[in-house]
């Protein structure tokens, strides 16, 4: 039990700790976070969240997160006053955020890597959050710290930040096995609402089939809607769940998207089951960003004490939606006088098979697929990657290092040379990346393709957005 004492004085020194994070370079969205947990120690973290009226919501999973919490905040602001953060991955910055704003109800970010830097069964116990939000998990970041992150214990990091839950109610991907899972196993705890997609119109192409998260062996999908998402069952008779909130049917134009929506889910808030039908017109922004939108529909909907305006504010949100809301890093296509070049962050399998199916949409002749690499320990994203790039049929590959491991880069180069001998490879170096962007810049624009993607590992959002304003302004 922390002293009251010992509190008011760390929740003191956070506060003014805000007040100079204002005026200082930095980690300004930590600081405060930092000094209040150092004055009062971690425990003094659960006091401090308990401060809200409502509680707090988590958002986390392997792609979507920042885009989905973006639009619960757009949808939740409608409604109430909220304290809120979004693209980190550190406890403190959710301190940070209650000490700074006002507000009933948190909306807060949580990127996990692995459970010795993301400690999310110590991040549930001190939030005590009334829900966690979970978008899809895939492999990702099989490497952290320069240390091998197997892909079984990130996917039991994600499943500790809900795990220790004794009430409130998880908002879950049922089209994902591995997060319709977890909601299965909590059912028995907490509500869970599940979103998915309902309609044939979307439909991806291979074999996406993934291990059943409930006893190893191998899922029997009857249809995939992207990569491993879609309707499977087991012999152990793990299958997919019904969808509270689902896409039932959408209409695919060059100018947007009509999305139809049916919500039927429990507002824990509310304390009631609530319904609504939606109807929305969206830009053509990408099926991924489907998912992101009936996630943050469905946590809006489940934790809105406002349910009578659920349908209005939906709407309101949504069909006045603009690009600017997707976060910086995302992908897209440029077109410089005539040629067209798709580019954006791709660290994991889906997320660069999602730029590729964007891709496919504008290429009606040969293509170049510029290709930035993962690093050591990182095989498995390589495999999934390499897959991708096939798919695209490309006329032409380049690879250049995306992480710091030339030698690693070069090696997946020569097999990716095996497949296509006409392959080439630029060891630039990650120490010099001002040099990296601009080669690969360069690359692009000088390329003699009319059709280019260049996807991959890399800075992430910083390395992307440098590429896109040299690409543009210049």
């Amino acid at each position: 039990m922390v002293s009251f004492f010992k509190f008011n004085m760390a929740k003191l020194s956070g506060k003014v700790a805000c007040q100079l994070a204002k005026y200082g370079p930095g980690s300004g969205g930590t600081y405060p976070g930092h000094i209040f947990t150092k004055v009062g120690g971690q425990e003094s973290i659960s006091k401090l969240a308990s401060d809200l009226n409502i509680g707090s919501v988590l958002i986390t999973g392997t792609n979507g997160k920042t885009t989905t919490t973006t639009l619960l905040i757009k949808l939740m602001s409608k409604d109430i006053q909220i304290r809120r953060s979004y693209e980190n991955n550190i406890l403190n910055s959710i301190v940070t955020a209650l000490l700074s704003q006002k507000g009933d109800l948190g909306i807060f970010e949580y990127g996990i890597r692995d459970m010795a830097h993301g400690i999310p069964d110590t991040v549930q116990r001190l939030i005590n959050p009334i829900g966690v939000v979970y978008t899809t998990i895939s492999q990702e970041h099989t490497q952290v710290a320069g240390v091998k992150n197997p892909f079984e214990s990130y996917y039991k990091a994600k499943k500790l930040l809900s795990q220790g839950m004794e009430r409130g109610a998880i908002v879950t991907n049922c089209d994902d096995p591995r997060t319709a899972f977890i909601g299965i196993e909590k059912s028995g705890d907490v509500k869970v609402n599940y979103y998915g997609i309902a309609t044939d119109a979307i439909e991806d192409i291979g074999d996406n089939t993934i291990e059943c998260p409930k006893c190893g062996k191998q899922l029997d999908f009857t249809h995939f809607y992207l990569n491993h998402r879609g309707i499977y069952t087991c012999e152990c008779g793990f299958k997919r769940p019904e969808p509270n909130v689902k896409l039932v049917n959408v209409e695919f134009g060059s100018d947007k998207w009509i999305l139809d929506i049916e919500g039927d889910l429990y507002n824990y808030v509310a304390k009631k089951n609530i319904k609504f039908n939606l109807k929305l017109n969206v830009p053509p922004f990408g099926f991924h960003n489907i998912y992101n939108t009936l996630a943050s529909i469905t946590a809006y909907a489940t934790f809105t004490p406002k349910t009578e305006n659920i349908e209005t504010t939906v709407k309101d949100v949504f069909n006045n939606l603009d690009m600017s809301f997707i976060p910086p890093g995302r992908f897209e296509v440029v077109d410089i006088g005539g040629k067209f070049v798709g580019l954006g962050q791709g660290d994991n399998g889906d997320a660069l098979k999602i730029n590729a199916m964007f891709m496919k949409q504008f290429v009606d002749a040969p293509l170049e697929f510029i290709y930035t690499t993962p690093d050591e320990n990182e095989e498995e994203i390589f495999n999934d990657h390499f897959e991708v790039i096939k798919s695209m049929n490309p006329d032409h590959v380049i690879v250049v290092p995306g992480r710091q491991s030339i030698k690693k880069a070069e090696e997946y180069y020569n097999i990716i040379k095996e497949e296509y001998p006409d392959a080439e490879f630029y060891p630039l170096s990650y120490d010099e990346m001002a040099v990296r962007i601009e080669k690969l810049n360069e690359l692009a624009r000088n390329s003699e393709y009319k059709y280019v993607i260049m996807t991959g590992c890399g800075e992430e959002q910083a390395m992307w957005e440098e590429i896109k304003k040299k690409m543009i302004n210049r």
